[in-house]
């Protein structure tokens, strides 16, 4: 069971969603507890608040970078309503699925790494030949490149490979979405931009 101390535990109580406690409001609800239907449907709006909620600075600042990278010219591209539409939708699906994938999970769902692989799903298939203009540190040397967005995808993977290490050992860590979560957020943005296409 996660155990979290202090003001982060109550924030991370109040505003997140731990899949264990969420089915046993389910099976409540069903047994026709109205009680446990209003439970279930602030549950439900927790998800696109733990959105916002991270575990560690390095899982906030490594994702609010892709997001940056990724974000601001797909943004531009469709607008900034559908922009927000396709974060918040990939979020909260993405947070269904675990939910529904990890009904016995003790540990509350936070993060934006679902919408964050959403985004970057959208991003190369908008632009899939794209080559994003990097700097890379070489001692006090810095060497300016231009990288493929594929390396970018690439990278982000493995940094999500080892956060997910990271947490193992971690008594009070967090669950950051799996990869076939991350993968399926992927596809979402994929097919997002395909029907903005059609359209």
């Amino acid at each position: 069971m996660w155990d979290v101390n202090g003001q982060l535990g109550n924030l991370v109580s109040s505003w997140t969603t731990i899949p264990r406690e969420f089915s046993r409001t389910i099976s409540s609800a069903i047994d026709d507890s109205l009680a446990a239907w209003v439970v279930v449907g602030w549950q439900l709006f927790t998800l696109p608040v733990s959105l916002f909620i991270h575990g560690s600075f390095a899982q906030l600042l490594g994702n609010m970078l892709f997001l940056w990278v990724f974000g601001r010219t797909l943004e531009r591209t469709i607008g900034s309503y559908q922009f927000l539409l396709l974060y918040l939708t990939a979020g909260v699906l993405i947070g269904i699925i675990e939910i529904c994938t990890q009904p016995q999970l003790t540990a509350p769902i936070i993060g934006s790494t679902g919408a964050i692989a959403c985004i970057v799903g959208a991003y190369l298939m908008q632009f899939p030949q794209i080559k994003i203009y990097s700097v890379l540190p070489l001692v006090i040397v810095f060497i300016p490149l231009e990288i493929p967005a594929m390396f970018y995808l690439f990278w982000w993977f493995i940094q999500q490979f080892f956060y997910g290490i990271g947490g193992l050992n971690i008594p009070g860590g967090f669950n950051n979405c799996s990869y076939g979560s991350q993968l399926i957020a992927l596809l979402i943005g994929v097919v997002f931009m395909g029907i903005i296409r059609f359209w």
